[in-house]
């Protein structure tokens, strides 16, 4: 299991750099479209982002790999809320790299018949779900720890986080936005993991939304979106005390 667990985190932690820059160059090639005569350099950035994005395809195995082994390990955990978000997520997640690698097996002409827009609505729709189901436990995360600090000052690391009905927090946020954003910024600067999460799964966001005509943006914020996230998932790679657990 520590082989495992450590191949995969070197393979997450390649496709992460690949991923960061591939989303620089969607970035860098937005910020220089519209200026005169960067017209080759542009087509030659756009050039190395889309090879990036075919050369992340050759991670997608083991990172479906992981996402179910972390399904599996996510059906044991004690409290209710995260073992069926953890778990909901991570085998969401499974389904789009299926889906993901459907797509490329169809790019490299391996199989023609397969109906691309299909799948690829398919697999934006997977991330997406899991990705709100992310941010969903992330807010339950953050709305019992927020508890925790209104009832006693700190958070209590051995308590129940399905215990708490967030009295007190309901009665802070009553009273007032000031003593409520307060203790928001307390709380997240407490817990540099939980924020860090949430930030790369709102940055994540961007992109499927996108796709899916919720909310239409344009690859400036969408490659700017993305490196932020793929800044933030390489972090949590080289330093796992700033991964959040459960």
């Amino acid at each position: 299991m520590e082989e495992f667990v450590h191949f995969t985190n070197q393979t997450q932690g390649r496709e992460r750099l690949f991923r960061a820059t591939q989303y620089a160059c969607m970035l860098l090639s937005y910020m220089l479209e519209h200026k005169t005569n960067q017209e080759k350099v542009v087509m030659k950035i756009k050039h190395l982002e889309a090879s990036l994005n075919s050369g992340r395809k050759l991670f997608r195995l083991g990172n479906m790999v992981h996402a179910i082994v972390a399904a599996r390990q996510a059906t044991q955990l004690p409290h209710l809320v995260p073992r069926f978000c953890l778990t909901v997520s991570n085998l969401s997640r499974a389904l789009y790299f299926v889906c993901d690698t459907v797509l490329w097996v169809k790019s490299v002409g391996l199989l023609s018949d397969i109906k691309k827009k299909k799948w690829g609505n398919w697999a934006t729709k997977c991330y997406y779900y899991s990705l709100m189901i992310n941010l969903a436990e992330d807010l339950y995360e953050l709305c019992w720890r927020m508890e925790q600090a209104a009832r006693m000052g700190k958070p209590k690391e051995d308590s129940s986080p399905c215990g708490p009905q967030f009295q007190s927090l309901v009665s802070l946020a009553t009273g007032g936005l000031q003593p409520f954003l307060l203790l928001l910024c307390k709380t997240l600067r407490k817990h540099p993991p939980l924020l860090l999460d949430t930030v790369k799964n709102l940055c994540d966001l961007s992109s499927p939304l996108d796709r899916l005509g919720i909310c239409k943006s344009n690859p400036g914020v969408i490659g700017l979106c993305g490196l932020i996230s793929s800044i933030v998932g390489i972090l949590t790679v080289a330093r796992p005390h700033l991964r959040l657990k459960h």
